[in-house]
């Protein structure tokens, strides 16, 4: 199946929240990452400096805690396997576990590679994380749970299924799934291209990846049956399922494009385009974990809000000029984090989306 999306421009007027729910920091360095710990605790942000910085969000009045994580640039973070830790991966070839108020662990090194995709289950209690053509896999103490997987190029992505019982990593050509608890062959969905980030449904049933060619490719698993997303303005860096995993909301156009994953799957159907503002571009998107809505990052800097029933979107922070290169909800929806690529990061505490001021609707044309 190959569907296309070409994203209708809307000009949707937007008006700001509060100035009291937005708290900024500026870091000084690209904001490659952002995540919240499992218990909802602290969230972490990964810098192009090496660095780390923790926020404490039961304390509004705590300022960041800064760790080096790394001697170069941070290239992955992820949430680890328990409640507070977060492991981040870096081109120094170091595997960090990192843990706010304690000392930093070193669980991983691969000298003179790149540390660039990082993933943990707290199913399984393992994590991966990628070396060149190689995958790791540690348990929870940290060593090695079997011997390294090789791949035929270069690791483009790789991701945990939610069972944690298998592990899909993305490479030119397709994707390896590996048995997570016995050494063995993998089984290869293929496709032709670049195949770079990689998720799955969150029941299992379904597994996408972003092409280097500015596409998605997915696979329905029970049958293998294929489905391609074309027709994006440039590379999609940030795919998400949104609540109840409805849609797949996706980057990478001038509208947030969100496939249909309902009702027998997006076959023949077409995507929603929400949230466009003009000509600027979706850089980063983050459905809310409970309710129908989206964070949608874009490339002039505006982080949206943008509702699931195409009712107007409304500006939680407004343009600085350099693209929103990140953004993450805490799982209970209280929380929000967004970065840009300037070192703008960003703290949106919530109680509900439903808090945000209406947008006023635009005039009819």
């Amino acid at each position: 199946m190959t569907v296309t999306a070409n994203p209708t421009v809307r000009r949707d007027q937007t008006q700001p929240p509060p100035r009291s729910l937005e708290r900024h920091f500026d870091t000084g360095a690209h904001v490659v990452s952002v995540a919240v710990n499992r218990a909802g605790g602290h969230a972490a942000a990964a810098l192009g400096d090496g660095s780390v910085w923790l926020i404490d969000l039961t304390d509004p009045q705590e300022p960041p805690a800064i760790v080096q994580a790394h001697g170069g640039v941070c290239l992955a973070l992820a949430r680890d396997i328990d409640g507070q830790a977060f492991l981040s991966g870096g081109d120094d070839g170091r595997l960090r576990r990192i843990v706010p108020g304690h000392a930093m662990e070193t669980l991983a090194e691969a000298a003179g590679r790149w540390i660039d995709h990082v993933d943990a289950c707290p199913r399984s209690r393992l994590r991966a994380h990628s070396a060149g053509r190689r995958v790791h896999l540690l348990d929870a103490s940290g060593h090695e749970a079997m011997p390294p997987l090789e791949h035929p190029s270069t690791v483009g992505g790789l991701a945990f299924a939610p069972n944690g019982k298998r592990l899909a990593v993305a490479h030119y050509g397709g994707v390896s799934l590996w048995w997570t608890s016995r050494p063995g062959p993998p089984s290869r969905l293929e496709w032709k291209g670049s195949h770079l980030g990689v998720l799955w449904h969150p029941e299992g049933t379904h597994l996408m990846t972003t092409l280097q060619e500015s596409g998605l490719h997915g696979w329905r698993l029970k049958d293998k049956a294929e489905m391609r997303m074309d027709g994006y303005a440039t590379k999609i860096r940030s795919i998400a399922w949104t609540n109840r995993a409805r849609h797949l909301a996706t980057a990478g156009a001038d509208s947030v494009v969100c496939w249909p994953f309902f009702g027998g799957g997006p076959w023949r159907k077409q995507p929603l385009q929400l949230g466009g503002i003009g000509d600027g571009l979706i850089t980063a998107v983050a459905p809310h974990p409970r309710e129908a809505v989206i964070a949608a990052g874009h490339d002039d800097g505006r982080l949206l809000i943008v509702p699931l029933d195409g009712t107007n979107p409304v500006t939680a922070a407004a343009p600085d000029g350099s693209p929103v290169s990140a953004a993450a909800w805490s799982d209970d929806g209280r929380h929000l984090l967004a970065g840009t690529e300037a070192g703008r990061l960003s703290w949106f505490p919530i109680r509900a989306t439903k808090g945000y001021p209406a947008a006023p609707r635009p005039p009819r044309q």
